[in-house]
Formats: C-alpha cells, structure tokens, sequence
C-alpha cells in the first residue's frame, strides 16, 4: 500500500511563498488515520479480525452440540446448560493463547514494520513530528486491538446463545445466576481482560520500539504471556501471584459467585494498568531517542535490556512489595478452613437444585447447614496449599430427619484456588446419573462442580 499525508497550512498562510513558509506538523487525528488504515489495509490483519469476529461463534456452537464437553475449562461443563458459558470458555482460551498473539501481531510489529521497510525518514517528513507518530501509531494498534477484543466476546456470545438458548448459569458457588445476571456479568469478565491485554499490548509496543526489526520484538508480547503462565502455574506466594500483570486474565472468575471475589480481581486490573503506563511511556521516551539518520539504529541488545527489561523487573519487584503490604494473605492463600467454607457453600447452593430435579420436598440452604471437614493428604489440621490430594466430607440436616447426612467429595486444588470437586459417594448423592431439567437431561449436580477459594480471603468466620 502506498499512502501520503499532506502537509496542512493555515489560512493565513495563504499567499505566503513556499519557501518561507514553516512546516507544520500533521494533527494526531490524521497521522491515526493514516496508520490505522495502513494497519487494515495489511492482509493478516484482515484475516485475523476476520476470524475473531466468526471463530469464537462456530466454536461455541460446535463444541455445545458435542456430547463431551470441555469439562477441564472453566465453566465448560456447563456448555449443554447455557449459552453463557460459551463465551467463558472463549475468555479461558483467550487469556492464555489468542489474546497474548493477537496483541503481538498488532502492537508488537506496528513500529518494526517500518524498520523492515526502511520507511522512517519518509514517515517523518511527512508528519513532522516523532511525538505524534508515536502517538498515531499506539492510537491505531489499540484501535484494533479493540477490535479483535470485541469480535471474540460479540461472537462467542452469539454463537452460544442461538446454539443452547439464553439460560441462568450456574456460578463458581453452585449459585445460579439469572440469565440476564449472567450476561451482565459475561461481559464485565471480558471488559476487566482488557486490563492485562493492555499491558501486554504496550510491553509489544516497548519490544516494537527497542529491538526493531528483530523478530524478538514481534514474539515479546506473547513469550511475556506465556513466561506468567507458567508462573501461575508455580506454588508462589499470593503477593508474587497478585502482582503479575497477566493475574486479571485468572482472578474475573471472582465475578461468579454470589458474593463476588473483588479483591484479587482490582488487584490485577490495577497491576495491569500500572504495567501499561510504564511500557507504555518507556517506549515513548526511547522512540523519541531514536537516531532516525541512522538506518543501522533499529535493535541493540544492551539498550533493550537497560532501557526495557530493567526497569519492568524493577516495576515487578515494587508491585509485590506493595501488594505485600497491602494485603493480609500469607502464602499460597489456599488454607484448609477456606476450602471447607467454599466447599460447604457451593454444596448448600446445588442441593437444592438436586431436589428440584429429583421431585423432591423443597429445602432452603438455612435448612440444610450444610458444613464441610477436609484434609490434605495426611494433615488433618492446618492443611493448605494446592495439590490433588483434598479430601472433604459434607454434612447437612433435612428437616424432620434426625440422621445426619454425610457425601464425601476429592478435590484438586490448582495454585490459583480454582478446584474441581468430585463425588466419591454415596452415589445417591454425589454419584453419577442423569437428572430431568427444562432444557434436557444434564448430569447429577451434585457430582461434580467447580469452585473458587479466595485467595485473599478472610479465614475468620
């Protein structure tokens, strides 16, 4: 694509020879132009906002139809229930692959580009101004960045809605939401990923700027992504964990229960928008120390790592220390009277789900006092920590029933707090059979469930 931007005059400039007259600076309003429509008008770019705006629907609409579900992702077990969860699976994947390679694509080669053509000296008699550039260009590569952000959750909302129907969802605590709760709350999950999307989109701007036309600068975003990841993945100390800039694309699970977990949730956003700022004006202040006369000035390692990776591990360790600071969770955050509360609530949500299905006298969660007792491996007192070896019994009331009734239930526990519980009787309770709802036949309740432990979370109470 060939594009030019005219030099703009004042009127008063009218009449005033050529050769006296000073050259303006063209408005960030048309250098964004300009580089949006440069943006557009490249091929990949166009196939990619292609494909999230239709992707995510015929995902959605295939996998709802299938008769395995995605029951090992968030809120995909319950794809046959609900249109709603269709986009909540998208978001997972999203986080953890699309997002961090979409943001690399965009932001992480929108000032590389002109590195690999040699084009920078033809954009700055142009424009006049490296400010403005550096504007028009971070301006553009949101703006589709954006884009591509709201054809997911547009799509994947669509899809699921017309293939499963507009139902409640069943929450991280059993509760069930409204659909219209649901979708409102859809949407805020997908409104708060922006937050770290951000961030990675200016650490790609940052990579962009210093490393030029090195690939290096174009997978930025994306191996930043993936090295979180893998970090979330690690038993870290809450602090560590809240303090990654990646942690919102995890903590707006925090949205469904049914008092919502907000704490980690701000805490990552904040984090993120932090991360944002900085990269973001780091990239600023050395496009503006760019040597533009000097074709060979496109990447230098050791600029990249004083100016880049240094002051990011410095912002790093600042962030933890104040989150530290700031919050009262000690460890990993997953404490043994916490998973017994979360357990015992989601129970106390779902048994009455069970009843209704099963034709069953109608008993509200104050009836049951539902209360749960776990261990973890050998630890019966004091355990905490992820790990697959949670065991929690279940103990409820029925009224005008003196037994006492007891389910028994194993328990993964990822480092993030998210579990998955599964029954191990007895299998008239928790075991596996099919149950009649108004949308088909679904699984027992009560089998299996996903859950949610606050990692910041009081344990008093």
């Amino acid at each position: 694509m060939t594009a030019t931007i005219a030099p703009s005059h004042d009127s008063h400039d009218a009449g005033v020879p050529d050769e006296v007259r000073a050259p303006r600076a063209v408005s960030v309003l048309r250098g964004y132009r300009f580089e949006l429509v440069k943006l557009v008008s490249q091929w990949r770019i166009r196939l990619v906002i292609v494909v999230c705006w239709i992707a995510p629907a015929l995902f959605v609409a295939a996998v709802s139809q299938q008769g395995s579900l995605p029951v090992d992702t968030l809120f995909g077990r319950w794809m046959h229930a609900t249109g709603w969860a269709g986009p909540l699976v998208v978001l997972g994947f999203a986080g953890t692959w699309a997002l961090p390679l979409l943001t690399s694509l965009v932001a992480g080669d929108v000032f590389a580009s002109e590195d690999r053509l040699g084009t920078w000296r033809h954009l700055l008699v142009a424009v006049r101004s490296p400010r403005r550039i550096f504007a028009a260009k971070a301006l553009a590569s949101l703006t589709v960045i954006l884009l591509l952000v709201v054809g997911l959750v547009c799509s994947g909302a669509v899809g699921g809605v017309l293939a499963v129907g507009n139902h409640p969802l069943v929450g991280l605590d059993g509760h069930l939401l409204s659909a219209g709760d649901a979708a409102s709350r859809v949407f805020l999950a997908w409104a708060c990923a922006l937050a770290p999307t951000l961030a990675l989109a200016a650490i790609g701007l940052l990579g962009s700027v210093t490393l030029g036309r090195s690939p290096m600068g174009l997978l930025l975003p994306a191996l930043v992504a993936l090295a979180m990841q893998l970090a979330q993945m690690l038993p870290l100390p809450v602090a560590v964990r809240l303090a990654l800039p990646g942690y919102a694309f995890i903590s707006w699970n925090g949205l469904f229960t049914s008092t919502a977990q907000l704490g980690p949730l701000l805490i990552g956003i904040v984090v993120s928008v932090v991360w944002a700022v900085v990269a973001t004006a780091l990239a600023y202040v050395l496009f503006l120390r760019r040597d533009f006369t000097n074709l060979t000035d496109d990447s230098s390692p050791r600029r990249a790592l004083v100016a880049g990776v240094l002051p990011l591990a410095g912002l790093l360790a600042v962030t933890i220390g104040v989150v530290a600071v700031a919050t009262t969770a000690k460890g990993s955050g997953i404490e043994q009277i916490k998973v017994e509360r979360s357990v015992a609530t989601a129970f106390a949500h779902l048994y009455p789900q069970q009843a209704d299905e099963l034709n069953r006298p109608a008993v509200t969660e104050a009836q049951l006092k539902a209360s749960a007792a776990c261990t973890k491996g050998d630890v019966a007192d004091g355990a905490q920590g992820a790990g697959n070896d949670w065991r929690c019994v279940v103990s409820w009331h029925l009224p005008d029933v003196a037994a006492t009734g007891t389910a028994i239930y194993q328990l993964d526990v990822t480092p993030d707090g998210r579990y998955v519980a599964d029954g191990d009787g007895p299998k008239e309770v928790n075991g596996y059979f099919l149950v009649r709802t108004p949308i088909g036949d679904a699984p027992n309740p009560l089998w299996q469930f996903d859950g949610n432990v606050e990692l910041l979370g009081t344990t008093k109470g």
